[in-house]
């Protein structure tokens, strides 16, 4: 009876397994943007909370300075005010400042942004030390790992379920030397069956 019962629960567990239970929704992506070289295009860059910029108005340097955008998505500058940044980038924002500054009191100012820092990415499941890391140019999901103390013993290390910024669903990558990482997004690392 013990060994129907053993063989019984056997058969369930990896029936389970096979049906895809535990199992990312969705084709794996292997290709495309997050495996190019330069997946980060920072002329296109859409700002969000957590990015900080570099705001410089010429022969201004008490109107210059380094301003983060706040969680409503906006940045404030001294004399333009309150700037909407939220999924803007940083050209729309600096001729946002210029035109402010313009209506009356600059003549003709001249406003260059620059992305300084980026909104940090979050890793989480079975990493050692999961949570929130400053994000660098160039991060790939291997560095992000070893940010985060490496791999646990149970780690699956063939796929990675990544959620970008402002997005409600998380898809499954290939884990490859290549794959990228992106500002703000959230990683998890799953756990391996066997």
């Amino acid at each position: 009876m013990w060994r129907s019962l053993f063989v019984c629960c056997v058969a369930l567990l990896v029936s389970a397994c096979a049906s895809g239970i535990g199992r990312p929704a969705g084709p794996m992506i292997e290709t495309g943007d997050r495996y190019a070289v330069n997946a980060l295009d920072n002329e296109n860059y859409k700002l969000g909370f957590g990015d900080k910029l570099r705001v410089t108005v010429f022969n201004e340097p008490t109107l210059s300075g380094e301003f983060a955008v706040a969680s409503d998505g906006t940045i404030s500058v001294p004399l333009a005010g309150t700037i909407p940044a939220g999924n803007k980038d940083v050209g729309e924002i600096a001729t946002a400042i210029q035109n402010r500054l313009a209506d009356g009191y600059l003549r003709d100012p001249k406003v260059s942004a620059e992305v300084i820092a980026y909104r940090p990415f979050f890793i989480l499941g079975e990493v050692k030390a999961p949570g929130q890391y400053p994000y660098s140019s160039g991060l790939t999901v291997l560095n992000a790992i070893a940010t985060a103390q490496g791999f646990t013993p149970r780690s699956n290390r063939s796929v990675a379920m990544i959620r970008r910024a402002g997005s409600t669903e998380e898809q499954a990558y290939r884990l490859t030397p290549e794959l990228r990482v992106l500002p703000g997004d959230t990683i998890r690392i799953g756990e391996r069956f066997f």
